[in-house]
Order: structure tokens, then C-alpha cells, then sequence
């Protein structure tokens, strides 16, 4: 996509990991680097702190049902995986990149997703919650009636995207143009309401 922000590219991998069926793996405490995981089922596997998987490759893979906290996906590339009803909670995944992933009742709370880039992604049923996304490439994604509550969205890269009728109270939508990006019907607080007016260039003033 023209308009992504992170043009970087695939880091090489020195291993792989090929169709393996991993369904309910506990993965706490493993710890991988630049391995490339393809065609392998994760579905309902779990974390309970620990996991580190830094410059993986993730093809593929199936992330169903998913309950994974304390987990580190640091500067992973995932391709084609799914990530239904998936739970990621106080992970990080900083750098991170997302290509034609699919998102279905994901859910997210806490954690750092800084820097990661989701572009196209379609986010219409994933919720975030308290989540820093600093600097988040999110050009053209679609997330209508999505929920972003308390995140941290500054610096992110939004134009082009739809977030109508999404839930965003309490996230800083400085980055947010809506001249750029579709807010049509979302649910914002007061706070965020004159920032985003002030952003449309408004002259907002007490009575």
C-alpha cells in the first residue's frame, strides 16, 4: 500500500517451524528469534508470562481463541494469519507488522502496540482497551464500531481510515484529521470533542 507508513522490510530468518499442530500449546517462558513459523496451528494456545519472539515470521498461523498475556512479539512480521477471538493482554508488540491478517473479536488490553503497523487492516469487530499504540500505522483501515477505549493513538497514522460509529472515549485522537479519516457517528467525550474541532481549525471557546 502507497500509503503505509512503515516501508520495513521482512527480517531474515535463520530457522523454521513448518506445519506443526501446537493447538492449546502453553508457550510461557519460550523464547525465539528470527524463526519462521508457517502453516502451524496455535489455536487456544496460552501464555502466562514470559514468551519473548523477537524478528519472528509468523505465515499462516492460526492465533484462534488465543489467551496470551505477558507475551512479547517484538519487530514480528505475521502474513495471512488469523487471529479469531484471540486475547492478547498486557503483550507487547512493538514493530510489529500485520499483512492480510484477519481480526475477528480480537481483544487487547494493555500492553504496547507502538509503532506496529496494521494498514487495510479490518478491525470492525476488535476491541482495544488501554492499550499505547504510539505512532500505530492504521492508514485505510476499517473499524467501524470498533472499540478503542483509553489508548494512547498519538502520532498514529489514520487517513484514509473508517472509524464511524467506533467507541474512542478516553484515546488521544490528536493525530486525528477528520477531514481524513471517516468519524461519522463514533462516541467520543468532550475533550476529544474540541480537540477534534479545534483540529477542523474551529475557534473553540468557553461561553
Amino acid at each position: 500500500m502507497a500509503d503505509r507508513r512503515y516501508n520495513i522490510p521482512t527480517p531474515p530468518t535463520t530457522s523454521t517451524v513448518r506445519g506443526e499442530d501446537l493447538y492449546g500449546e502453553d508457550l510461557t517462558g519460550r523464547a525465539e528469534s528470527r524463526v519462521l513459523f508457517a502453516d502451524v496451528d496455535l489455536t487456544e494456545s496460552t501464555c502466562a508470562s514470559g514468551a519473548v519472539f523477537d524478528e519472528c515470521v509468523f505465515r499462516d498461523v492460526r492465533f484462534n481463541a488465543a489467551s496470551l498475556t505477558g507475551a512479547a512479539f517484538t519487530n514480528c512480521t505475521f502474513h495471512t494469519c488469523v487471529f479469531f477471538g484471540a486475547a492478547f493482554t498486557e503483550c507487547k508488540m512493538i514493530g510489529a507488522m500485520f499483512d492480510r491478517c484477519t481480526f475477528d473479536q480480537l481483544s487487547v488490553v494493555g500492553g504496547d502496540w507502538s509503532f506496529a503497523g496494521m494498514p487495510g487492516a479490518d478491525l470492525r469487530s476488535a476491541t482495544f482497551t488501554d492499550v499505547r499504540m504510539r505512532e500505530v500505522d492504521l492508514v485505510g483501515v476499517r473499524a467501524s464500531g470498533s472499540v478503542f477505549r483509553r489508548c494512547d493513538l498519538s502520532g498514529a497514522w489514520v487517513a484514509k481510515a473508517s472509524f464511524e460509529k467506533a467507541e474512542l472515549r478516553g484515546s488521544d485522537l490528536s493525530a486525528f484529521d477528520p477531514t481524513e479519516t471517516s468519524l461519522r457517528g463514533a462516541v467520543i467525550d468532550w475533550s476529544q470533542a474540541a480537540a477534534l474541532a479545534t483540529a477542523m481549525g474551529l475557534d473553540v471557546r468557553p461561553e
